[in-house]
C-alpha cells in the first residue's frame, strides 16, 4: 500500500500531517496486527521529535511511538 505523498514520514513509521495530526503507516499496523491498547500524551504535554511519545500494544507486541516533530499536543483522540 502507497502512502499518500502530503504526510511527512518518519523512519519508525510514524506520520505528520500539515494539520498536526500524527498516526501510524499502513505497514505499521499490517505488522503490528489487531490493536488491544494504546498510551497517548496528555493534552498539553510537550513531544521532541524522534523521541518516545506513547505505546501500541497488539497481540504481537508492545511498541513504543515515537514523535514525528517536536511540538505540544493539543488534542488525544479518545475513541483510541
Amino acid at each position: 500500500m502507497a502512502n499518500p505523498g502530503n504526510l511527512k514520514y518518519s523512519a519508525e513509521h510514524e506520520w505528520l500531517a500539515d494539520d498536526g495530526t500524527v498516526g501510524i503507516t499502513a505497514f505499521a499496523v499490517e505488522q503490528i496486527g489487531d490493536i488491544v491498547f494504546v498510551e497517548l500524551p496528555a493534552v498539553g504535554s510537550s513531544v521532541t521529535q524522534s523521541q518516545p511519545f506513547g505505546v501500541i500494544e497488539s497481540v504481537k507486541a508492545v511498541s513504543e511511538l515515537f514523535a514525528p516533530a517536536s511540538g505540544k499536543v493539543v488534542a488525544v483522540n479518545e475513541a483510541l
